[in-house]
């Protein structure tokens, strides 16, 4: 069944924090704070766009939903209700918060009105780097608020970022170890993009703090996506929207509209070069499944190009017969 997510964005509303990476403007592309009207919109556009055999889910992104005001937040609910009711969001709602703004009071009150799933924001597992980057929270409150999402019984997501202020690739693959052991549903991995009018802007721009770049980003992500896929957790987006307003206010970091194609391609790279080492210089035919061979390929044919670099002449065919990222090599003369 496909899914079908309605977003409605609420920007930066109730954050108690000015996190060192956060331009909500320009990362969500809102402003303006939602209405109840609002979520009856966009659940009226999406009805009568056609939705048939699909999962649908209205989603509630940009803020820390839990932390906004209880009375605004209780009618963004409400109105949609009536689309709960009537069978049209058969896949509930999700929402992001914070970890630090969930206990079991808002989490009988989120079930209540058809709430099914919950992201939290941890970003980091690492004390030192959530307290340099303002997060507010610290990663006990991560570990709390997961195991009670879990709990009541909640679809649990988990969303983390790379390359903060004061973080490394040992950080984020700590923090990766830390979120397989929460066991969540899914994850988000956000390598960070530097933007105008934040904190890291400033560090950025006197000096004092260098984002890694995109290459880096890739191999690192690249890294992590196997470590969740293996456990069953899905990743269910790698890098942030395409946007043009994050666009006008990009200053530096791992921002690109294919990151996660990019970082496919990476796995792919990896594995193929992985297999072929030991073997002569030549002609070879990858096969993989065919839904991947633009990732086996890369983008741009950017992996086959550095294979030939290595001195293996690489064509990539599809087979059936074959599972996601899994590759089979074959001497050819072509």
């Amino acid at each position: 069944m496909r899914h079908v997510n309605i977003a409605v964005f609420v920007p930066h509303s109730g954050c108690p924090n000015q996190c060192s990476f956060c331009n909500q403007r320009a990362i969500s592309g809102h402003t303006k704070q939602p209405t109840a009207q609002d979520v009856i919109d966009a659940c009226e556009v999406a009805l009568k766009g056609g939705c048939e055999e699909a999962e649908v889910q209205l989603a509630f992104f940009g803020g820390s939903f839990t932390a906004i005001e209880r009375g605004y937040m209780i009618s963004l609910l409400e109105a949609a209700q009536k689309y709960i009711n009537n069978g049209f969001l058969n896949g509930g709602i999700r929402i992001s918060t914070r970890p630090d703004f969930i206990d079991g009071e808002i989490l009988t009150l989120l079930k209540k009105y058809g709430v099914r799933a919950i992201e939290l924001g941890a970003q980091s597992m690492d004390d030192g780097v959530l307290t340099l980057n303002k997060r507010g929270h610290t990663a006990q409150d991560v570990r709390k608020a997961a195991v009670l999402i879990k709990e009541y019984g909640f679809e649990l997501g988990l969303q983390m970022m790379t390359g903060l202020w004061g973080s490394g690739d040992e950080d984020s693959i700590n923090t990766a170890k830390e979120f397989i052991a929460l066991k969540p549903d899914t994850v988000r991995i956000y390598p960070t993009v530097v933007l105008k009018n934040t904190l890291l802007g400033e560090k950025y721009e006197s000096g004092e703090y260098t984002p890694p770049d995109l290459q880096h980003s890739i191999e690192l992500v690249a890294e992590l996506l196997p470590m969740f896929e293996e456990k069953g957790i899905s990743v269910i987006r790698v890098g942030l929207h395409a946007q043009s307003d994050v666009e006008r206010d990009y200053l530096a970091g791992a921002y690109h509209p294919a990151l996660r194609e990019l970082c496919e391609g990476e796995i792919y790279y990896k594995k193929i070069l992985s297999a072929l080492e030991g073997k002569p210089k030549g002609n070879y035919e990858i096969t993989v499944s065919p839904s991947d061979i633009s990732k086996a390929t890369g983008q741009k044919k950017k992996n086959i190009l550095r294979l030939a670099e290595q001195g293996y002449s690489c064509k990539v065919r599809g087979i059936n017969d074959i599972q996601p990222y899994e590759i089979r090599i074959v001497t050819k003369c072509f």
